[in-house]
């Protein structure tokens, strides 16, 4: 295990009602403004039913155009939380970061509702990403920075909004009646307000004393440096699969009601009531299993078993493909990722290799999330192209969740009593 830095953490103490309200509010405001383009608005975008190619053209473009955002917020976060772990000034060092990641990811999102075609989007796109990415690498870091025996209600926090963000994103767009430029409006309106206020509003303490290693520039060999952490490591790549599966599981679910289903004029119907379902799981899973993790440890164990649930739900749907059996695998798959999230980013932050460098190291973290979600509806497109058809989406999804679940088994036990 790599030695960790002399630096003595800053005073951590148990935070209140108030300082969770804001933390909330800010990750709801990113996860509706970053989920909702790609589970209704980008697809809606590059929908191509009229093309010489049919329907197909259009998965693949949103696939396409869905993974060069995730590439570039894959870069952007861990940078961004590197350099904010070594930012110093009045302003603070994890807000100027929040805030700004806020107003371009608020631009891009304005940017992306007069672009046209593939190209156009998928420039958009990138800068929402980017803006998501450098923002959720400042508001994580203040899990570690601010908290102690608090952190898996912080994580569930995040997962939790990660859910309810995808309903108030497309619920107020479909009940509303509003279009794709309209609606883009109201998510770039949605990020400033909530992401912004608690950029501005949340406690920021200061860094250690300054230290020699405090401002050094890094060789890239360092700054991956948490990847040679054998348990972070380990930790880092489950997440990608899993999220992956994950997103193979839900990433493409319009498309499937529409050409899997068959569902026709009622299929943005169907995708919000499949999102209500899943969104109750997630929040009551991530809440539950995040407070039990903070109580009793076993985060190792609570990890492996969501991820087993949301494997089983994906294969469901793979087995037995009906709107019925979908809504019931909604629910599972809330279950699942919702423990899974929640618990499993407790966990990396019990994990964190380097006190230096946990804003760089969180971003790794986020980066594998985000990263998987967004890779997972290329992969999804190519295997629905490969067969015309969705079952193998949904059983290449099981397979990830189970595989990626089983990727914290190598993780030692004794490098924290909350394991």
């Amino acid at each position: 295990m790599p030695a960790h830095s002399a630096v003595t953490s800053p005073p951590r103490h148990r935070v209140g009602a108030g300082w969770f309200v804001l933390f909330t509010l800010a990750w709801l405001a990113i996860w509706t403004a970053q989920l909702t383009p790609l589970q209704l608005l980008i697809p809606l975008q590059l929908d191509t039913p009229n093309s010489a190619d049919g329907w197909i053209s259009g998965v693949v473009s949103s696939g396409f155009v869905l993974a060069i955002g995730g590439l570039a917020g894959v870069i952007a976060g861990p940078l961004a939380g590197g350099m904010s772990d070594r930012t110093r000034g009045a302003f603070g060092r994890r807000r100027p970061w929040a805030l700004g990641g806020t107003v371009l990811g608020a631009g891009s999102l304005v940017g992306i509702a007069v672009a046209t075609g593939p190209v156009g989007v998928g420039i958009a796109w990138v800068g929402v990403s980017v803006g998501a990415a450098v923002a959720s690498a400042a508001f994580t870091a203040m899990i570690a920075d601010q908290l102690t025996d608090q952190r898996g209600g912080a994580a569930a926090a995040i997962s939790s909004a990660q859910a309810v963000g995808i309903v108030v994103g497309v619920g107020v767009i479909v009940l509303l009646g509003l279009g794709v430029f309209t609606g883009y409006l109201t998510l770039a309106g949605i990020l400033l307000v909530g992401a912004g206020s608690a950029a501005l509003l949340l406690p920021d303490p200061p860094a250690p004393s300054a230290t020699a290693g405090a401002r050094t520039v890094r060789t890239l060999r360092a700054r991956l440096a948490a990847f040679a952490d054998h348990d972070f490591a380990w930790l880092l790549w489950g997440r990608l699969v899993v999220n992956i599966g994950n997103a193979l599981g839900t990433g493409l679910l319009l498309f499937y009601l529409l050409y899997g289903l068959g569902r026709g004029a009622g299929s943005e119907d169907d995708l919000l009531l499949l999102i209500v379902v899943y969104t109750v799981f997630v929040v009551a899973a991530s809440v539950v299993a995040g407070a039990v993790s903070d109580r009793r440890g076993h985060r190792v164990g609570l990890t492996l078993t969501s991820a087993l649930i949301q494997g089983a739900a994906s294969l469901l749907i793979a087995l037995v493909p009906s709107f019925e059996t979908t809504l019931v695998a909604a629910a599972l798959l809330g279950v699942g990722y919702g423990g899974y999230m929640s618990v499993g980013l407790a966990l990396a932050t019990d994990l964190l290799p380097f006190p230096d460098d946990t804003a760089r190291d969180l971003g790794f973290v986020n980066v594998a999330a985000a990263l998987g979600q967004l890779l997972g509806p290329l992969i999804g497109a190519g295997l629905v192209a490969l067969v015309g058809g969705f079952w193998l989406l949904f059983a290449v999804g099981g397979a990830l969740s189970v595989l990626g679940g089983l990727m914290v088994l190598p993780i030692r036990a004794d490098r924290t009593s909350r394991l």
